[in-house]
């Protein structure tokens, strides 16, 4: 079952707009990320949701989407994002996260896509425009967006070759995400 989730939970880029997710659904999400494990237990991490489409149509022209796909712009209407969770750092409460924000991502993003959606974790943000559209406080230090939506899209799992790592889209618009093979990442078997 994890395997299987973990295989289907990819950096989805391109939505349905036309179907919607609700904050009580997403909240759920940020639920297994409350349960999830917290360096120190300190739970520096805070969440602003965000569903409304006048609101999230302000917050899209703020992300970068896809470094090596140069020619890509992001998605077109119709395709884009229906939600967004902005990842927050609580600086009242810790200076550091330490690996909390990665954690708390996939574990979202594992609810997502086990109640058929999907997202993107996206660090490529103008964060400073971006906290000041949600409203944050210089001790709400923004981290990251996560992109949510019914995925329009079909993404795929490849084995790296000639240590390529860098996804791509083939001619039918499917995206292929290269990964390394198990015995280049697991250096020490004893």
């Amino acid at each position: 079952m994890i395997k299987e989730l973990i295989t289907r939970n990819r950096s989805y880029r391109r939505f349905d707009e036309a179907v919607k997710i609700s904050s009580e659904q997403i909240t759920k999400w940020i639920e297994l990320a409350r349960l999830s494990g917290s360096g120190r237990n300190a739970q520096p991490l805070k969440y602003a949701i965000v569903t409304k489409a006048e609101k999230c149509a302000k917050i899209f022209p703020f992300l970068g989407w896809a470094g090596y796909l140069t020619n890509w712009k992001g998605p077109a209407e119709g395709e884009r994002p229906v939600a967004y969770i902005a990842v927050i750092k609580d600086l009242n409460i810790a200076e550091n996260h330490y690996c909390d924000d990665g954690i708390a991502m996939q574990s979202i993003l594992l609810g997502a896509v086990e109640d058929g959606f999907g997202g993107c974790m996206i660090g490529s943000v103008n964060k400073a425009k971006v906290a000041k559209l949600l409203g944050l406080n210089e001790k709400q230090e923004l981290l990251y967006i996560i992109a949510l939506g019914k995925p329009a899209e079909k993404v795929v799992i490849d084995e790296a070759k000639d240590g390529s790592i860098k996804y791509w889209r083939d001619e039918d618009g499917v995206h292929h995400v290269p990964k390394r093979p198990i015995d280049e990442i697991v250096i020490i078997k004893d």
